[in-house]
């Protein structure tokens, strides 16, 4: 229930638009003071930015399960898998959205979280699934350089001295660990795949579906 409030609320004030700005027209009546707000502002930027690479990823993501789920394709363990990713990744771009509510800079411009015209998917299509799982390995590569470079930023913001260990913390704690087992998990599965289809041609790919469709790969 609490990430179906975010999402919402989310989607409501970005979807508030006054004129051409969209924003969001909820606003608090008290005065809160807002020295607890320590964040340098280059760090909450890249966390935004961060959201909009997580969507991105979900979204693409999301066209795999599609994709495999075609009649003409007909890989249901593809799909599976692949919806599953796309969870994850909207599950991270919550995780980054509470945090930021957490530290307080999210509370303003809610209007610039999201940039809606660079959201999709990154493609549409795949050949194959072993196309698609190297597709996926180069995505969440790209997903972890980007969180790399996010920690390396924030240790040392060039528009602040405030060493934010706790955001450093977090983003290790939280998303690399899980990132870098990902990553280990696709490779894996790149490479049985193309072991299994040098051993049983076409067919590799059918059996290699299965055992996807019932998590024993």
């Amino acid at each position: 229930m609490k990430l179906i409030y975010i999402f919402l609320v989310t989607f409501l004030c970005i979807n508030g638009s006054l004129g051409n700005k969209l924003q969001c027209t909820s606003r608090s009546v008290f005065d809160i003071p807002k020295n607890w707000t320590q964040m340098a502002n280059s760090c909450t930027n890249e966390l935004k930015a961060q959201v909009n690479t997580e969507i991105n990823a979900a979204m693409t993501y999301l066209a795999m399960g599609a994709h495999f789920a075609r009649d003409t394709v007909n890989r249901p363990g593809f799909s599976k898998f692949f919806f599953d990713s796309a969870s994850e990744e909207r599950e991270h771009a919550i995780k980054i959205i509470e945090y930021l509510l957490m530290r307080g800079h999210l509370t303003d411009d809610v209007s610039k979280l999201l940039d809606i015209s660079s959201l999709g998917p990154l493609r549409e299509t795949w050949s194959n699934g072993i196309e698609a799982l190297k597709n996926a390995l180069e995505l969440e590569t790209d997903v972890t350089k980007k969180i790399r470079n996010i920690i390396k930023h924030c240790e040392k913001p060039k528009d602040s001295n405030f060493n934010d260990y706790h955001l450093v913390d977090y983003l290790t704690g939280e998303f690399l660990t899980e990132q870098y087992k990902g990553q280990r998990d696709l490779a894996g599965k790149i490479s049985t795949l193309g072991k299994m289809i040098a051993t049983n041609g076409v067919l590799g790919e059918f059996l290699f579906d299965k055992k996807l469709l019932n998590n024993e790969i």
